[in-house]
């Protein structure tokens, strides 16, 4: 009830639509009523009494009945889809909405495929509830009131006998509910992650094909698959068992009337008219309830699926504006980061007293091995997680004081994971400025070295880049993803490892254009290339969360610690190389003047 309460709120703005929809439904019932009775009069007046004047009136009252119970069915129809419709347009909007506000950690654990089918099947569930199911259950109240009303007004006798197995029904009914929802559930579950299995395979085909796994996919499909057939066949056995059940319940109600019903017509309690009508409106009562397993399933999904909405309409988002959060309306770029300490859900920390600052127009680097904390530190500027210990400052607002989309839309960033949208690179480019002119966006792609490859592309900027950017290399993504940093103007520019697939000549153009872009902008580059950070103005090498080493490219080198571990690594053997190409090249020179003295000494 708790599930259907909530549901229903967000149906309030449109109250009026459901209680007309409810009123037509009980008018649709009540004239509904009046065939059986229409019957009864032809059968003792007309057909047993002879009064023929009464055929052509009692035959153009039920053309009359069927008009205007189509007329009340349209309404009914049109007021309850167009509720069930509104309603779930809110809802898909406020799932969306919410899913835009949840933070980097919701998403880190949750599964695509499982956001998918909530937001399809599970809504999908919900608006058959309440566009068709729920004024259908009501019209099983009404029904029922209606029926019950005509037959003690015909018979309080034959009435009582008739309700004799309705305890039974009863009984049936509450059965069927406590194991067909949990049943349902499941069902809701497993086809989430059936549909989970399905997009993980689809994103990651070019890996399934590179190693031969296609036969594993297919059993791992073929498994989830099967868990779900089986799930749907245990909820059909239920429903198979039921409606049996029902029918044999309420065929016992149907079979007494005719008994005792017999009975009395034979000893003239009651007329033939009274009889049939009596059957009628219990065979009428007899399918309602039959429906009424129907409506149950209806209902048991719908709430399955709503507490699977609600879960994502309820999860707290990890980071949000305070209620007292200050617009930051100019930025200079003056970041710092003050004894900051951090960790992913309360894990063993990632970052440990952490202290940065970082002045306006500064270039500071990020260096240090895999899973040393670079790109947490980055991650915590734009405010994507919030620290455990410590604060991060910018222009010495402490972010956690600010707005987010304030903050956000003064740094501009090219993530680790290049994503670009399906659609045209120009779009792409104006994502997080939509306005931006041409000459902006040109001027942008420039400084990226992504312009020329866009003008070869079929259709230049115009140009459909397909899902997640295929049908670029990985060089031309992160080119790019820099571009659409560059276009918003950003007071603080972050580039995450962002040239890792740009060849070393295109890395270095980058970078030379990247150096009028970066004046006047503080800018936090991590990078496992030193040639592409050792002009910064401060180098920060990271161990394990920690700072171990910081200052310029230079001064690490005397240190000789962890930075010229790496320099070694990465340059020592290019200068033996070249040493030996420089060795060779003098000592074949000075062979050809040895060679031409001799020469010259002969003569």
């Amino acid at each position: 009830m708790k599930t259907l309460a909530r549901l229903f709120r967000f149906g309030r703005p449109y109250r009026w639509l459901l209680l007309n929809g409810v009123i037509s439904m009980a008018i649709l019932s009540a004239i509904g009523m009046a065939r059986p009775y229409l019957t009864k009069l032809l059968i003792d007046w007309v057909v047993v009494g002879g009064q023929y004047r009464y055929l052509l009136w009692l035959s153009l009252a039920v053309v009359a009945v069927s008009a205007a119970r189509g007329v009340f069915n349209f309404f009914r129809q049109y007021l309850s889809q167009l509720y069930g419709q509104k309603v779930v347009y809110d809802l898909r909007n406020a799932l969306y909405d919410r899913l835009q506000s949840l933070s980097f950690s919701y998403y880190d654990t949750a599964q695509t495929g499982q956001l998918m089918s909530r937001l399809t099947g599970d809504v999908e569930a919900v608006r058959t509830f309440l566009s068709f199911g729920f004024v259908h259950m009501m019209d099983f109240f009404f029904m029922l009131i209606f029926v019950l009303i005509i037959l003690f007004s015909l018979d309080w006798r034959l009435t009582v006998a008739s309700l004799a197995a309705m305890p039974f029904l009863a009984v049936v009914v509450i059965f069927f509910d406590k194991r067909v929802r949990p049943a349902f559930s499941a069902i809701q579950q497993q086809l989430a992650v059936l549909t989970a299995t399905i997009q993980e395979n689809i994103t990651g085909v070019r890996v399934v094909k590179a190693f031969a796994r296609e036969s594993h996919e297919v059993d791992k499909f073929s498994k989830e698959n099967r868990e779900f057939f089986n799930k749907n066949v245990t909820a059909s056995n239920l429903w198979a068992t039921f409606i049996p059940l029902m029918d044999f319940v309420s065929g016992l109600s149907a079979t007494f009337v005719l008994w005792y019903g017999g009975r009395q017509y034979i000893h003239d309690a009651i007329s033939l008219g009274t009889l049939v009508a009596f059957t009628s409106y219990i065979w009428t009562l007899v399918w309602t309830t039959r429906d009424l397993g129907w409506l149950l399933n209806i209902l048991e999904q719908s709430v399955a699926s709503g507490e699977r909405l609600f879960e994502i309409l309820d999860t707290p988002s990890a980071v949000k504006d305070r209620p007292d959060a200050l617009e930051l309306a100019a930025v200079d770029g003056h970041v710092r980061f003050e004894r900051v300490s951090f960790s992913y859900g309360g894990e063993a920390p990632v970052l440990q007293d952490v202290n940065l600052d970082a002045p306006p127009g500064t270039l500071v680097a990020l260096l240090g091995t895999t899973g040393s904390g670079k790109t947490s530190i980055v991650d915590l500027i734009p405010r994507f997680y919030d620290v455990s210990a410590g604060r991060v400052l910018v222009d010495g607002h402490d972010v956690h004081t600010v707005t987010l989309n304030s903050l956000r839309r003064h740094i501009g960033m090219a993530l680790q994971e290049t994503f670009l949208f399906s659609a045209s690179i120009r779009e792409n480019l104006a994502y997080g400025h939509p306005d931006a002119t041409d000459e902006q966006i040109i001027a942008a792609a420039k400084a990226a070295q992504a312009h020329d490859f866009i003008l070869e592309l079929p259709q230049g900027y115009e140009t459909m880049v397909g899902e997640r950017g295929i049908g670029l290399s990985g060089g031309q993504k992160q080119r790019v993803a820099i571009a659409r940093a560059i276009v918003t103007d950003p007071r603080i520019l972050i580039l995450d490892d962002s040239t890792s697939s740009v060849d070393m000549e295109t890395e270095h153009l980058i970078h030379l254009a990247l150096r009028e872009v970066m004046r006047n902008r503080t800018t936090f580059v991590i990078a496992h290339r030193l040639s592409s950070v050792k002009h910064a103005d401060e180098i920060i090498v990271l161990e394990e969360g920690r700072v171990v080493e910081r200052g310029r490219h230079e001064e690490l080198l005397r240190l000789g610690g962890h930075y010229k571990r790496i320099y070694d690594v990465q340059f020592k053997d290019q200068e033996e190389v070249l040493g030996q190409a420089a060795g060779a090249g003098g000592s074949a020179g000075s062979g050809g003047s040895a060679g031409s003295a001799e020469g010259g000494a002969g003569e």
